[in-house]
C-alpha cells in the first residue's frame, strides 16, 4: 500500500483509494496497514470496511479483508441493470424535466468534453448520469443509478483513460440531452440504450484482451457463474 493520508474521512480516502485503483482489486487489507496508511485508529477503519463492503468495494474471506475483485460477469448483470434504470429515467424525463433543469443538464454535458483528466472525467460522467436521473423527479430511481455507477466505478475508470473513449462518451451525453429536451422518448431511449451498450462492450473487450497483462499487474479479475 503505497497511498499516503489525504484529507477526508478514513471511509472517503480508503473508497477513493479502491476506485482510482491505487488499492487493486483483489489485494489484501491488513487493519494495522490501514491504520498507517490512514493515519487513523482500527474502530474507524473496520466501519470503513463494512461500509464498503456494502458497496460492494470490500469482501472479508473469513477473518481477512481484500479489496473485491473486479468481475466480468457482475460488470454484465449490472450494465442490464442500468439499462433498465436509464430507459426507464428519459422516459420519465422526457415528460417532467423542465427548460431550466434541462439547460443545467447540458451544462454539466458539455463540462464532460472539457477535461483530459481521467478523474475528472469520470466525476463529470457520473455527475451526468445522476443529474439525468433526477429528471425524472423518482428518488429511487437516483438512488439506484448512484449505487450502480459506484459498482461500476473503477472499470469506469479504466475505460475514460483512453482519449477516443472520453470523446466517445462527451458526444453521445450531448445527443442524450438534445432528445430529452425534444421531447422525443423514442430517440432518448434508442440513445441511452446505444451509449450503455457501447460502454460495456468497449470496457468488456479492454478488460478481455488486457487480462493477462493486467493481472500481471496484481489486478484481480475473475468471471464468476452467476453475478452477485
Amino acid at each position: 500500500m503505497t497511498t499516503s493520508p489525504e484529507t477526508g474521512s478514513p471511509y472517503e480516502r480508503l473508497r477513493a483509494a479502491i476506485l482510482s485503483l491505487d488499492l487493486l482489486p483483489g489485494e489484501r487489507l491488513s487493519e494495522r496497514g490501514l491504520e498507517s496508511m490512514l493515519g487513523a485508529s482500527r474502530t474507524p477503519i473496520r466501519a470503513a470496511l463494512m461500509r464498503l463492503e456494502n458497496e460492494g468495494l470490500t469482501r472479508r474471506d473469513d477473518r481477512t479483508w481484500r479489496v473485491t475483485p473486479i468481475d466480468l460477469s457482475e460488470i454484465r448483470a449490472l450494465m442490464e441493470y442500468r439499462e433498465a434504470l436509464e430507459t426507464a429515467v428519459v422516459a420519465l424525463a422526457v415528460d417532467r424535466a423542465d427548460d431550466a433543469e434541462l439547460e443545467s443538464l447540458g451544462a454539466i454535458a458539455r463540462a464532460g468534453s472539457e477535461h483530459d483528466d481521467a478523474d475528472a472525467v469520470l466525476r463529470d460522467g457520473s455527475d451526468f448520469h445522476v443529474a439525468l436521473a433526477r429528471l425524472s423527479r423518482n428518488p429511487f430511481l437516483v438512488d439506484a443509478i448512484a449505487g450502480t455507477l459506484v459498482r461500476l466505478s473503477r472499470t469506469r475508470w479504466l475505460e475514460v483513460r483512453s482519449a477516443a473513449s472520453r470523446a466517445h462518451a462527451a458526444a453521445e451525453h450531448r445527443e442524450i440531452v438534445a432528445a430529452v429536451a425534444a421531447r422525443d422518448a423514442e430517440r432518448a431511449h434508442e440513445l441511452v440504450v446505444a451509449h450503455g451498450r457501447g460502454t460495456r462492450d468497449r470496457l468488456l473487450a479492454s478488460l478481455s484482451e488486457e487480462r493477462l497483462r493486467l493481472r500481471g499487474r496484481g489486478l484481480s479479475i475473475v468471471e464468476s457463474a452467476t453475478a452477485g
